[in-house]
């Protein structure tokens, strides 16, 4: 039988006295990161016993919010392509796509 690897990815969040996260920082070894610094994270993890999505969002209260609105703009145009290699959904994939133009579109993202 052949053996396990192991990986590990960790999330250190230092938050403030009214425990805001102040500084985000993770580390994948395996991928050559050690405590990157980061100023939002979605992390988002399926319960296959309550069949529900588990989900921590967080951001720096530092975060500009028009580098908010990007972050979700590629995180969905990053979550439709992960979608179309999980299940091969050629139509529904470029429906997501279609919305993630208008996402951009609305919030004026493509003209910066």
């Amino acid at each position: 039988m052949a053996q396990l690897k192991r990986s590990k990815i960790e999330l250190n969040i230092e938050l403030d006295e009214n425990r805001v996260p102040e500084k985000l920082h993770w580390s994948a070894p395996d991928g050559g990161i050690v405590q990157a610094e980061a100023k939002a994270m979605m992390l988002a993890v399926w319960d296959n016993k309550t069949k529900e999505t588990l989900r921590i969002d967080l951001w720096t209260k530092d975060m500009p919010i028009d580098e908010m609105k990007v972050f979700f703009h590629q995180t969905l145009v990053a979550m439709s392509d992960t979608y179309n290699r999980a299940t091969q959904d050629e139509k529904m994939t470029a429906t997501m796509k279609d919305f993630c133009d208008y996402f951009a579109e609305k919030l004026e993202l493509n003209q910066k």
